[in-house]
């Protein structure tokens, strides 16, 4: 694939992909946004590049799963090794998610309550194939877990999901 045709497919999924890289930065807007930027160069410089083997949105959701969590080792390590104990300990972001809509009603409000609550895995295999349209077998590869894991997660993951919305008397 060319790269003329490649950023226009990037700029084409590029909502889908903020939102992916805001959850995997633990909604962090800033951070996100530096994630996927770093993404896109990786991408544009051929630092990674797409085989064609699955589908670009489920290649580029891994890419930016992998670049997010060393975003995140890299934080640690540069927090550690340079600020003192009690300095410049970070501050949630006051910044709404991505979704604005998401907060507008009560039974969004409960489907965001009850998915914080669930096990990471079980969210991650949940929201791919939920929210971003990917298959189980899209998300295991998204999530570098075997597509017998991704499954048993989002089987485990609806079903947490129906008892936590059931015991806040969600029943739509």
């Amino acid at each position: 694939m060319d790269t003329d045709a490649l950023r226009d497919q990037l700029a084409a999924c590029h909502e889908d992909a903020f939102a992916w890289a805001v959850h995997c930065c633990r909604r962090d807007r800033r951070d996100a946004e530096e994630v996927l930027q770093t993404v896109y160069l990786k991408i544009l410089d051929g630092r990674a590049r797409f085989d064609g083997r699955s589908a670009l949105l489920t290649w580029l959701f891994a890419v930016i799963r992998r670049t997010a969590a060393d975003h995140r080792r890299r934080r640690l390590l540069r927090d550690w090794w340079h600020v003192a104990p009690g300095e410049g300990e970070a501050v949630a972001s006051s910044n709404p998610g991505p979704d604005r809509e998401l907060h507008d009603s009560e039974q969004r409000d409960a489907l965001s309550g009850a998915l914080t609550r669930l096990p990471e895995r079980q969210r991650q295999v949940l929201l791919l194939v939920f929210y971003h349209g990917c298959t189980v077998e899209q998300a295991a590869a998204v999530m570098g877990v075997g597509v017998g894991s991704a499954r048993r997660h989002y089987a485990r993951g609806k079903e947490r999901m129906r008892a936590l919305l059931e015991e806040l008397g969600w029943t739509e």
